[in-house]
């Protein structure tokens, strides 16, 4: 197998295993190790409710350092009072001692149903395996484990030359539901062999970030184990990227395009999606009025539906733009499906049916919003909402 995702950067080993946690024997549990000690940094859910394992890496990402990443899907270690907290920390005593690091050096993921504690029997076990089997080939395997209602996994890669120096980025990411803008948005962890200080790579990933993971919205829920977590060995062997400069922003554009990747596969995986919806908002006068209108129109169940259905009904994406709190001039805007004028100034204008109607029956479907009243554009990625949405989320649990 070729290297994949986490494990294409150079020091970084991975695997994927089936512990038990999941009732239908699927993979649930992944293992990401890098060889040496990696500086790392990391985003995490604003909803006031966190998860036991999301709160030990919040806490121990503040150390700058980490050797692990464990994972597990199938149950999100969530609301079970300090039970919760004292099995992450077991849990991460597993993994240092089979890697031989501190625990404090592991950080922890969960995702799943929330209310049930961990089965630290199965993980484990689980754990053994998964060290056992770690690989540079095992990227994918790993992808597949921290999967929930995903329908496939989500992998993404970037290698550039800076300085005579070859420089890899890859990550993976899981998520298909309760997806929504608010730092972070799911469950991603990128990896690189970049030399690079912890100052600038938090800074990268929050950048990267701010252009990508917080760019999609799929049911404008966010989870109580939301994250994104880059760790960066070293290993490339760069001169230590510490400051602004050339270095800096060919790294940035790398890692922002893994993120892009990531994100938009999130949004095209979005619980019973058909349809990856981009909607840009143009000419807005600043970015706070594009934002609120852009998260306004990926949230709007009918404007979601519209798409569903190819109906080229552009009067709900004017409205969800007007309940949005956003202040603009209605009389100046013009709306776009595809390349199809559907708004002109703020009117409907005569247009082809039949050619809108082909445009929304596509796999992707762009929306744009000029709002002619600025020089700001930003975007979002969203998908359609199916009657497999409320089948899937009427039975999770099940």
């Amino acid at each position: 197998m070729a290297k994949t995702g986490v494990t294409a950067a150079l020091g970084f080993r991975a695997a994927g295993v089936a512990c038990g946690l999941k009732k239908n024997g699927e993979k649930d549990l992944a293992l990401v190790v890098s060889d040496v000690p990696a500086t790392c940094a990391g985003i995490f859910t604003k909803n006031v409710v966190k998860g036991h394992s999301l709160k030990w890496s919040q806490k121990m990402i503040s150390r700058g350092t980490a050797r692990a990443v464990a994972i597990n899907s199938g149950c999100a270690n969530a609301c079970v009072g300090e039970a919760g907290d004292r099995d992450a920390h077991e849990m991460a005593k597993l993994v240092s001692r089979l890697v031989q690091c501190e625990a404090e050096d592991v950080l922890l993921g969960s995702t799943g149903v929330i209310g049930y504690r961990l089965d630290l029997g199965k993980i484990a076990a689980g754990l053994e395996e998964a060290f056992r089997a770690l690989s540079t080939d095992g990227g994918n395997e790993a992808a597949r484990a921290i999967m929930t209602t995903d329908t496939f996994p989500k992998e993404a890669v970037r290698v550039y030359e800076h300085g005579g120096h070859t420089i890899t980025i890859g990550g993976m990411a899981k998520g298909s539901g309760m997806i929504h803008p608010n730092m972070a948005t799911m469950i991603s962890v990128i990896t690189t062999d970049a030399c690079i200080s912890r100052e600038m790579l938090d800074r990268a990933l929050r950048d990267a970030a701010d252009m990508s993971f917080n760019r999609i919205s799929i049911d404008g829920d966010t989870s109580v184990c939301d994250k994104v977590l880059i760790l960066a060995n070293g290993l490339a062997g760069n001169p230590v990227i510490d400051g602004e400069g050339p270095a800096y922003d060919a790294f940035v554009k790398a890692l922002k395009e893994v993120s892009v990747e990531l994100a938009k596969m999130l949004a095209r995986d979005g619980e019973g999606a058909t349809k990856l919806i981009e909607i840009n908002v143009k000419h807005a006068p600043d970015r706070e009025t594009a934002h609120l209108i852009l998260n306004a129109i990926a949230k709007s169940p009918l404007v979601k539906t519209a798409i569903f259905g190819s109906d080229a009904n552009w009067g709900r994406i004017m409205t969800a733009a007007g309940y949005s709190g956003a202040n603009f001039d209605p009389g100046k805007v013009d709306i776009l499906l595809g390349n199809v004028l559907v708004c002109k100034n703020g009117c409907a204008v005569p247009f082809d049916e039949e050619e809108a109607y082909k445009v929304l029956q596509t796999s992707e479907v762009v929306i744009t919003l000029d709002l002619n009243q600025g020089t700001v554009d930003d975007r979002i990625w969203t998908c359609d909402l199916t009657y497999d949405y409320v089948r899937i989320n009427g039975s999770y649990r099940s």
